[in-house]
């Protein structure tokens, strides 16, 4: 089965998330750890995303000058 690609801002909300449930609870080792790697994968991904995005934006202001 093919998996759901999430967009920007459900990327953003789901680790907003992940920060809010390792900030507010007391987890198991283990639980923790998977959250710190699927937290440190999305903040990769919305790195890039944005990256992508200020890269568009800068070759639009290139081409109105």
């Amino acid at each position: 089965m093919e998996e759901k690609k999430l967009t920007f801002e459900e990327k953003l909300n789901r680790l907003a998330e992940i920060v809010e449930k390792v900030e507010n609870e007391t987890l198991p080792l283990e639980e923790s750890i998977k959250l710190y790697e699927e937290g440190n994968a999305l903040i990769k991904e919305l790195n890039l995303t944005l990256k992508e995005a200020e890269d568009k934006i800068g070759q639009y202001k290139k081409i109105e000058k």
